[in-house]
């Protein structure tokens, strides 16, 4: 690090959204006006010292909520790491398991180095599941939440305690799930309640009874396709409104949701709505693509985020949550210039309730969590992803011309 990061009082000279030049102003880390740019005004000072930052007219956009990461996983910093062991779900926890101690994972220093990336391109806020097994205990929540506080607020983070390695299968790890939502983790998670543990109900039932007694959420990685993974859904949606637990409950993947036809499709949609429920995507590849405008017609919230990056389960991913907007948006066939702001709207705002955020946006009384990109326009943004020139987290630059303050 060659500089340290500037607290902000004035960010001047931005366009929210593409729109009219303005004088975003920041007190206690939450903007608190928004105000048309006062071209009167005495310019910054050396490198922002009197709080004043110069935006240049660039287009702003809410900092980038990733709705969906594996923090405590990533290799990233290190030297290259093959890829080897079998796929499949199956395949790729068994090789975890085996090969996650000789990398230090989870450990401090892997976590920041993936945060840190994260945050050079514009991310600041992240839900993250960490697993929880009979292997590491609880030890990686404490991981993260230690790699987080290092950051000194750049990225504001909740956690879902995630049991990649199943839960009734492994007898304990609901107990351990049951303790991490008692020592504040944010919510708990499931995986393939069908495909994995061969129960749905038994394991449903025990991630709902949790959720009920402590107060907390329901995040399931859901892969489990056709009408298997409708099945799950449809008994989440069940359990979701017995318990109380509208928009307490996501389905992470979802992958049959994009796999359903016609009414079918329409019926499983306008239920989750319904309920609450909400969806996360990964924007992947090769998968049928989620009807993400049909999704949010219904009033069922979707979020994006990247998954593993750079992990024993794929060498892939760079954390660039704008490059992986430009991906979820040609995978949902977007063209329309709204609709691309769309996509621009899961990546940021939309994605507030993602991470326990009320709002999330350029408005008074928002963190001011803000990237700054050299574009014409949203869309144009969006399709290009380019390089961030600034970001502000929590009232402060984090990070300026790829270069990473914190």
């Amino acid at each position: 690090m060659t500089s340290s990061p500037t607290t902000v009082s004035v960010l001047r000279d931005v366009r929210p959204w593409g729109g009219e030049r303005s004088d975003l102003h920041v007190a206690d880390g939450v903007i608190t006006a928004v105000a048309p740019h006062d071209a009167a005004a005495p310019a910054a000072g050396a490198a922002g010292s009197d709080g004043v930052v110069d935006g240049g007219g660039l287009l702003a956009l809410p900092g980038l909520v990733n709705a969906h990461a594996h923090v405590d996983k990533s290799w990233w910093g290190k030297p290259w790491v093959s890829y080897g062991g079998e796929g499949g779900t199956q395949g790729r926890i068994a090789h975890e398991r085996a090969h996650r101690d000789e990398l230090g994972i989870p450990g401090v220093d892997v976590t920041l180095a993936v945060l840190r990336e994260s945050v050079r391109t514009g991310t600041t806020a992240v839900r993250t599941h960490v697993d929880v097994d009979l292997g590491v205990g609880l030890r990686g929540i404490e991981v993260v939440r230690e790699a987080v506080a290092a950051l000194g607020g750049a990225v504001h983070a909740e956690i879902v305690a995630f049991p990649q390695d199943g839960v009734l299968r492994r007898p304990g790890v609901l107990e351990l799930l049951d303790e991490a939502a008692a020592a504040g983790a944010e919510h708990i998670g499931g995986l393939d309640p069908a495909s994995i543990d061969r129960d749905p109900v038994g394991q449903l039932d025990g991630l709902f009874a949790i959720a009920e007694k402590r107060g907390v959420g329901i995040d399931v990685h859901l892969h489990d396709g056709g009408d298997l993974g409708a099945f799950q859904i449809e008994l989440m949606i069940d359990r979701t409104l017995r318990a109380g637990l509208q928009g307490r409950v996501n389905v992470a993947h979802g992958f049959a949701v994009g796999q359903l036809a016609g009414s079918r499709q329409a019926d499983l949609i306008a239920a989750m709505g319904e309920a609450g429920i909400t969806m996360t995507t990964v924007a992947p590849i090769g998968a049928a693509p989620l009807p993400l405008l049909a999704l949010r017609a219904a009033g069922v919230p979707v979020g994006l985020g990247t998954d593993g990056i750079r992990d024993l389960w794929s060498p892939y991913g760079t954390g660039d949550l704008l490059a992986l907007t430009t991906q979820l948006a040609r995978l949902s066939g977007l063209r329309y210039d709204e609709d691309l702001v769309t996509a621009a709207r899961v990546a940021s705002a939309d994605a507030a309730r993602f991470v326990g955020r009320e709002v999330h946006d350029l408005v008074v009384g928002a963190p001011a969590d803000v990237v700054l990109v050299d574009a014409e326009n949203v869309p144009d943004a969006v399709v290009r992803a380019p390089r961030r020139a600034l970001v502000v987290a929590g009232g402060r630059v984090v990070a300026r011309h790829d270069e990473v303050l914190v």
